[in-house]
């Protein structure tokens, strides 16, 4: 019961009225800020050639340390689809595509009435909960289950191809969905989706989490730093120069050897910018040409 309400409050935080929303990014793994929820990673390919078979996307899943979904309850269900309607906002470029779950069944040609009963979580979850679309599962040699998510397509029997599970061949080539145990120590915010292209991808993924004003000022401070002691070491340098040429001057005024190495130094200095004051037009140094 704690575990569907607290599911239950990750879907309304994720994109709920009045709240936050998270931004659900394809390729990279969505964690919340807590101990309770799983992870989760859509994986959608927008290249119809890229995606995968259900082994291949459950070998993707186990090679992160990660499994192809399962779903423990409608509250979890309900989650998943929060993250996906997420995801496929106008202006994503993201579309029609179901995604693999780790739903499946051993055998082949079952055909009985007994064969919804024969299916199971390929990470072992003993969950009995089920989100068929109408007249599903049709079994035969269709032995994996997808999750719907075709928006552009006109509703059936059951209404939208959204959401509801479907078996599939298993060598049908589709999206998938990973789930990963949860993590304590999210990591910094994505900014832009990012599309998978191949199944065997190895970018690093992303814990997408709500940031707050003082982490956003503390990744701008950070780059800056460098930038900053620079500065500070020049302005130094010339504080620096400045004192030492002032005190080379009253020593030289008052040392009664003014050919010193020092005071011939600073006699140079003074020369040398004379002369570039006066190569400097008239109308700059007094802002009008005085006649000749």
């Amino acid at each position: 019961m704690l575990r569907a309400v607290s599911l239950l409050l990750g879907a309304a935080l994720l994109c709920g009225p009045g709240a936050f929303c998270r931004r659900v990014v394809s390729g990279q793994k969505v964690c919340f800020a807590d101990a309770k929820h799983p992870c989760y990673k859509m994986a959608y390919f927008h290249e119809l050639s890229s995606r995968v078979s259900f082994q291949e996307a459950r070998l993707a899943c186990e090679s992160e340390g990660g499994v192809l979904l399962s779903l423990e309850s409608e509250a979890e269900q309900k989650l998943i689809e929060s993250m996906l309607k997420n995801l496929t906002k106008p202006g994503t470029g993201i579309s029609d595509g179901d995604f693999w779950i780790g739903l499946w069944r051993n055998g082949d040609g079952q055909t009985s009435g007994a064969c919804p009963d024969l299916y199971q979580w390929s990470d072992g979850s003993s969950s009995q909960y089920r989100n068929w679309y109408t007249d599903e599962p049709s079994c035969g040699s269709e032995k994996c289950v997808v999750m719907y998510h075709q928006p552009t397509a006109k509703p059936g029997l059951g209404g939208p191809y959204l959401y509801q599970w479907n078996d599939d061949r298993c060598n049908m080539k589709h999206n998938y969905i990973c789930k990963y145990e949860p993590e304590i120590s999210p990591t910094d915010p994505v900014e832009k989706p990012y599309l998978t292209n191949q199944p065997g991808d190895t970018r690093e993924n992303v814990v997408v989490t709500e940031a707050g004003i003082i982490p956003n000022l503390i990744y701008v401070i950070i780059p800056t730093i460098p930038l900053l002691l620079l500065i500070l070491v020049a302005f130094g340098t010339c504080c620096f120069q400045m004192l030492h040429r002032r005190k080379a001057r009253r020593h030289c005024i008052k040392d009664s050897t003014p050919l010193s190495s020092e005071c011939l130094a600073e006699s140079l200095n003074s020369t040398l910018v004379h002369m570039m004051v006066s190569f400097i037009p008239c109308h700059v140094q007094n802002n009008a040409c005085s006649p000749n």
